[in-house]
């Protein structure tokens, strides 16, 4: 197994098995309260969690966030959400295809559109790789597993903590500019699990980006899943900055702001309820990671019971809030508290 496909399945045993959530950071959707609407108004029977992203329409706005790829068990596990995907109506993204760019042989593991022919499919490449690569090989890399979009992930903590990662991050604007300009297929700027300020987030629409995905904290650390494979000074940094990030509230909350036409909500979503205050925030539409794929441990048929239940989860957030679709839930009244207060007012220029 080469030193990346090891690195991909490592990360797959810890994602699944080990306690690498963060320890005190939450997402703050706890300071989030929707108001409760005693006379909605309406039949629960009619409401419609359809929406539309990138063109086509989901049946619930639900992405399967991304996750893996590269290794034959990664490639087992992409083709059975992006089953379940498909027969549920939502999005997925597929991890990282730094692999399938050493070697071409592995793209089969990334390659999905075969069991999802209709689903939103996204595909994902670090910035730091696309910086060094002509768009033409961009976009064959996303034509190659027949993506709809394609998630240009930033993940800076998880790269100074992770033993082999990158300690270059240049070039990342203008990289963004140039495929964002160039690429005939929507460009999502994708954090890792730290989120995205306002500050960043500025910058990025000042490079012509439209939409981004948060993927704050509170769920996953990827430094935690990093510090768990690395050894001596590493390791120490990786225990240091364990907490590190942006809540995923606070973090939807500093971007709707900028004006981008798409905000995935990802980063320790575990609800439908979740979903609903994510949607009140501002976001388009939320990711589920680590959830699923703990649920699909245990077999298809426990994933879609998840997903059914944050389904259900999310209309009787809409049934009571008295509105009719999910994306109307931005308009409902809420009111926000405690520490994601203080992030709102004191990070919305930061």
């Amino acid at each position: 197994m080469s030193d990346i496909a090891k690195r991909k399945s490592d990360h797959l045993d810890l994602a699944a098995r080990a306690d690498i959530g963060f320890r005190q950071t939450t997402t703050l959707f706890e300071c989030v309260k929707l108001v409760h609407d005693a006379l909605p108004e309406l039949d629960t029977a009619a409401i419609d969690l359809g929406t539309v992203v990138f063109g086509k329409r989901l049946a619930a706005p639900i992405l399967i966030a991304s996750m893996t790829g590269g290794t034959a068990r990664a490639g087992e596990i992409n083709r059975r959400l992006a089953a379940i995907v498909e027969e549920r109506g939502y999005a997925i993204g597929l991890g990282s295809q730094r692999a399938m760019l050493r070697d071409p042989a592995l793209g089969s593991t990334y390659s999905v559109r075969d069991v999802a022919p209709s689903a939103l499919i996204l595909a994902n490449l670090g910035v730091v790789q696309a910086a060094e690569l002509p768009t033409q090989a961009v976009f064959d890399l996303v034509g190659a597993v027949g993506a709809d979009a394609l998630c240009l992930h930033l993940n800076p903590a998880q790269e100074l903590v992770q033993p082999e990662g990158d300690r270059d991050f240049r070039r990342g604007l203008e990289t963004f500019e140039r495929l964002s300009a160039e690429l005939s297929v929507p460009v999502v700027a994708k954090e890792t699990g730290c989120g995205l300020s306002a500050r960043a987030g500025r910058k990025l629409a000042s490079a012509g980006v439209r939409h981004v995905d948060v993927s704050g904290a509170g769920g996953t650390s990827w430094v935690a899943i990093e510090t768990e494979r690395a050894e001596g000074r590493g390791r120490k940094i990786g225990t240091a900055f364990r907490e590190w990030g942006i809540p995923t509230a606070a973090s939807i909350a500093a971007v709707t702001s900028i004006g981008f036409e798409t905000v995935f909500a990802t980063g320790g979503l575990a609800t439908g309820l979740d979903l609903a205050k994510a949607l009140a925030l501002g976001a388009t539409a939320g990711g589920f990671a680590r959830p699923v794929l703990k649920a699909l441990e245990l077999g298809d048929a426990q994933a879609r019971e998840l997903l059914e239940q944050i389904e259900a989860e999310l209309a009787v957030a809409c049934a009571l809030c008295g509105v009719p679709r999910p994306r109307d839930l931005g308009t409902v009244p809420r009111v926000v508290v405690g520490e994601l207060k203080d992030w709102i007012e004191q990070a919305s220029t930061a």
